[in-house]
């Protein structure tokens, strides 16, 4: 295993993030590849390893002064085993070929774990929406989709929403996919409801990661009925976490963004929390301003250079980190237990160091990885996609009792992997586990392709 990761280093040896994910799904499988050694033979972890296909484009746009920008655009295509790809677009600074792989890697297995026929892409651009109006988020969208239209499809590559995209500009990036094309495709999910979205998906991330949660509390006979819950993030992760977690009883007190977090003893109840999706969704403000409205809570500015982040050293019994990948540390790890935190339920991608990580399974509490508790936002991804091609739509309680019945189903294809390859109550080695065997299985039947 040892060699496949170094082999990855060697070739891309910038791609921290990378790296760090290939560490993780190798150190898990090793059991499965000493039963499976056709696996080997088939140099299946050398093809993991490699995406199917990567886009690299330029996206060249006009600002409201008239003067032309430019920024890069990626596509991922990581593993189309087990069906078209999917996985989201993401519009932020931080993003390079690195945090892409990474994020397609992920998707690979956590799609494979939803019980639905998903490959694994990422794709996204370093272009930032804030602070940008409507009209330059148009053109942007409209120049980036003029190139990307050429290499997706329902049935090829099926994008959806990340950080930086949200319904605003998925329906942009719709708008021309539809003028190029001719054609009213679900090639894009994230859609408004009017024309082709589905109910429940801008709160399936969200609210999957409690539901999975709540399935790990169920295995010691404990719910989430009173519980005080740390979470991190303000976007929609974070809000509908909170949401999900108020109506199950729980007590959130902590919210955050890129400047600061705000650390409300009372608790976010349902009235602050409609404030902060007005703040962040339509006003697109800080979260410092949270403070302003409800002079009780306290924010705290982030120094970035600090070597941990104080909003996981408050007293808690569950924690959801639900802003962006690597925000939890060793240090942090190592605050939260020491502070009471018996459960985590990772909302974001990969959003714990391989230290914390290491903690958090030596202490032996319910921690859920990312690519099992976050992956209630793909799965309402691909029934959007069902829904879309049977040109129908379901009720918003159909759509979340089949998100809450797949969290359900997750959760107990883990255990049972766990339990299978000697590690029980591993939630880490059950994802990678069950995740790998799917896709692997999918590839041998394929052929050397």
């Amino acid at each position: 295993m040892l060699e496949i990761v170094q082999h990855v280093k060697d070739k891309d040896p910038n791609e921290r993030e990378f790296h760090q994910a290939v560490d993780e799904v190798m150190a898990s499988v090793e059991g499965v590849l000493d039963q499976h050694p056709e696996y080997r033979h088939a140099k299946i972890l050398e093809r993991l390893v490699e995406p199917d296909r990567v886009i690299l484009f330029r996206v060249p746009w006009v600002d409201d002064q008239g003067i032309v920008q430019v920024n890069r655009g990626f596509r991922i295509e990581m593993n189309s085993a087990i069906g078209p790809y999917k996985g989201g677009l993401r519009f932020h600074p931080s993003v390079n070929l690195g945090i892409l792989k990474f994020l397609a890697f992920e998707q690979v297995f956590k799609n494979a774990l939803t019980t639905l026929p998903m490959g694994g892409g990422k794709g996204g651009s370093d272009f930032d929406p804030k602070g940008k109006s409507d009209l330059e988020v148009m053109r942007f969208c409209q120049s980036f989709m003029s190139e990307l239209y050429r290499h997706i499809g329902p049935n090829t590559d099926v994008p959806a929403g990340d950080i930086g995209v949200g319904a605003r500009e998925i329906g942009y990036l719709f708008g021309m996919y539809k003028k190029l094309k001719n054609e009213f495709t679900g090639v894009l999910t994230g859609k408004s409801i009017s024309w082709g979205g589905s109910l429940i998906r801008p709160e399936a991330t969200g609210y999957g990661s409690v539901y999975f949660a709540a399935e790990m509390l169920n295995t010691q006979n404990k719910t989430l009925e009173g519980k005080v819950c740390l979470v991190s993030g303000s976007g929609n992760v974070a809000q509908y976490t909170t949401e999900k977690l108020i109506e199950m009883g729980a007590k959130p007190i902590t919210l955050s963004d890129s400047a600061g977090y705000i650390y409300d003893e009372a608790g976010i109840d349902a009235d602050k929390l409609a404030f902060v999706k007005k703040l962040k969704n339509i006003r697109r403000g800080r979260i410092k301003e949270y403070a302003e409205e409800y002079p009780d809570a306290v924010y705290t500015p982030l120094d970035p250079g600090a070597d941990h982040n104080p909003l996981w050293a408050h007293k808690a019994d569950c924690a959801f980190p639900s802003a962006t990948q690597n925000e939890i540390n060793g240090k942090d790890a190592k605050n939260m237990i020491d502070n009471g935190v018996l459960l985590v339920s990772e909302g974001a991608n990969m959003p714990t160091t391989p230290e914390g990580v290491h903690f958090f399974l030596g202490s032996h509490i319910l921690y859920g990885p990312g690519k099992a508790a976050n992956a209630g936002g793909v799965s309402v991804s691909g029934l959007e996609m069902t829904q879309n091609s049977m040109r129908l739509s379901w009720t918003r309680e159909e759509v979340d009792e089949r998100l809450r019945l797949i969290m359900r189903s997750i959760h107990k294809t883990c255990i049972e992997a766990a339990e299978q390859y000697g590690s029980p109550g591993n939630y880490v080695n059950g994802a990678n586990i069950a995740g790998f065997t799917k896709v692997v299985n999918a590839m041998m039947d394929h052929g050397v392709v």
